[in-house]
């Protein structure tokens, strides 16, 4: 699986299986689709939060992609074409029932103090390991949402993606610069938070993953037989994301960032529901005439 955020992407190939869409190839349109559809709902899980918005969310944007094929005229790569409407459109989205409930790292740091200590012996840690592992997903994922979406679309793509600061730019419609300070602002605010709560960063810092673990259930912000984060995975982010081959221009420790990469990359199972949704719609077929 090729990454599309990275700077040897061949964008060749995108536009090879373009003109054979616009050509008719219905074999085509789902190697596009597969091409972009994993890196599309891993960017919109981290924004939304949920699994079911997310799986909606990406094939809303497929869907736009597919029906303005048509329109696009190499004016910019054909990735930057497409990730431009992928992130207009997840700015463009209206609140999610999360994004209503945690807004504020202040009012988060206070729904966390809420959540009462559970002490766990070795053998129940490892016996909860897994859920350990969702609760600690879950509570990163929180995070993200205390900044704006437009700062989380930045930090989602400049440090959990490793997206470099041109392309991140060229895809948002901003210059690098203001791509970069948009994300030194996003890192300062999120980071500032780990180091007073965080005990993954400090280990004097109050909370704990497994301590607030039942906790996390007790109040419903996780299910154990129902896992939103950590499931449907075959690697991690890091694996899937860029690999760099220079440090941050800001020298950040990258300590931060790596918790973040560790995150599963996930790989759902909704194409063959998607591609049959997209080959049947009557009036795309009618626009394409695929075969």
């Amino acid at each position: 699986m090729e990454n599309p955020f990275s700077l040897h992407y061949n964008e060749q190939k995108d536009l090879e299986l373009l003109q054979a869409c616009l050509d008719g190839s219905g074999q085509a349109l789902e190697r596009l689709v597969k091409r972009h559809q994993h890196y599309i709902y891993n960017v919109a899980l981290k924004i939304v939060l949920s699994p079911q918005d997310a799986e909606d969310v990406t094939q809303e944007v497929l869907i736009k992609m597919v029906t303005k094929l048509g329109q696009f005229r190499a004016e910019s790569s054909f990735r930057t074409w497409l990730y431009r409407i992928v992130f207009n459109h997840v700015l463009q989205l209206k609140k999610k029932p999360l994004e209503s409930f945690i807004s504020t790292f202040e009012g988060y740091g206070t729904e966390l103090e809420q959540i009462p200590d559970h002490a766990l012996n070795e053998a129940e840690r490892m016996e909860q390991r897994e859920v350990i592992e969702e609760a600690k997903l879950s509570c990163m994922s929180g995070m993200l949402l205390c900044l704006n979406r437009e700062q989380r679309l930045v930090f989602v793509l400049g440090d959990i993606f490793g997206v470099e600061h041109r392309l991140g730019g060229e895809m948002l419609s901003l210059s690098p610069d203001n791509f970069r300070q948009k994300l030194a602002r996003a890192r300062k605010d999120l980071y500032h938070f780990m180091n007073q709560k965080c005990g993954l960063m400090k280990e004097e810092n109050p909370c704990r993953c497994a301590k607030k673990t039942r906790g996390f259930i007790e109040a419903g912000w996780i299910e154990p037989g129902k896992l939103k984060f950590n499931s449907d995975h075959l690697m991690l982010i890091r694996e899937a994301a860029v690999q760099k081959v220079k440090q941050f221009d800001e020298n950040i420790d990258l300590t931060y960032s790596d918790l973040f990469r560790a995150h599963p990359f996930q790989e759902k199972t909704h194409h063959e529901t998607l591609m049959k949704r997209i080959l049947h719609d009557e009036k795309l077929s009618e626009i394409f005439e695929w075969s």
